[in-house]
């Protein structure tokens, strides 16, 4: 008699698959750009942003900023308007200016030399995306996506699946590196782990999610360990 053949489960994929980075905030010191950006498009309205104001301000795609501060006005303000100026005057400021943020030229040059690939997944439009990649260098990232080149966009988790589904990675082995609270849940909601490094707004540890101050604390063997099978 043969024996009975047996079903053999495909592997379950292990290990660090790739790094998925956010941008503003995270890599390059964009924030606080975009930070003045909506300041002064608000004063154009007679608006001063507060603290209750940042949970629609930072991480979020220009078009949901706009609505915000026209739904703020005390006038009629076109939201379509809005979002043009801010995309204009963003772009503006960033160009000329990108700063990566400490320990990020040091993290990628490491991930690159190790062959681990990398994207860069944002809320900004895609001439802010592509001045960030030409001053930090397009051969660092496999693949990009930027607002607009989804159906939704952050804290959706359609950004994430895009560039997951570009590196042919799977979200569970996938660690994305984020600065906001808007930015985490598109991450977490892709299914990936989570290294939140805050800027402006806090964020808090936790289930695979991990809290640092800084990239210099970060090296290939930290992220690693952030899908390490317990």
């Amino acid at each position: 008699m043969s024996p009975i053949p047996t079903t053999r489960k495909a592997p379950v994929p292990t290990g660090l698959q790739a790094v998925l980075f956010d941008m503003d905030g995270t890599l390059v010191d964009t924030e606080r750009l975009w930070l003045r950006t909506v300041e002064e498009e608000a004063l154009g309205l007679g608006l001063a942003l507060t603290e209750a104001d940042l949970a629609s301000v930072l991480g979020r795609a220009i078009e949901p900023c706009a609505r915000h501060l026209a739904s703020r006005a005390a006038r009629d303000a076109d939201p379509a308007r809005l979002a043009a100026s801010l995309e204009r005057r963003f772009t503006e400021l960033v160009r000329g200016r990108v700063e990566p943020l400490p320990g990020v030229v040091e993290l990628l040059a490491a991930l690159r030399t190790a062959g681990m690939p990398t994207a860069l997944v944002s809320a900004s439009p895609r001439p802010v995306v592509d001045t960030v990649l030409d001053a930090l260098g397009r051969h660092h990232f496999a693949t990009s996506v930027a607002e607009g080149e989804t159906p939704r966009t952050k804290p959706f988790p359609d950004p994430y699946r895009a560039a997951l589904t570009a590196l042919g990675a799977a979200a569970a082995r996938c660690v994305a590196v984020e600065d906001t609270p808007t930015g985490v849940a598109s991450a977490e909601a892709a299914g990936c782990a989570v290294l939140a490094v805050p800027s402006y707004a806090p964020v808090l540890p936790a289930a695979r999610r991990t809290v640092a101050g800084t990239l210099l604390e970060v090296d290939l063997a930290f992220l690693r360990r952030l899908v390490a099978v317990p």
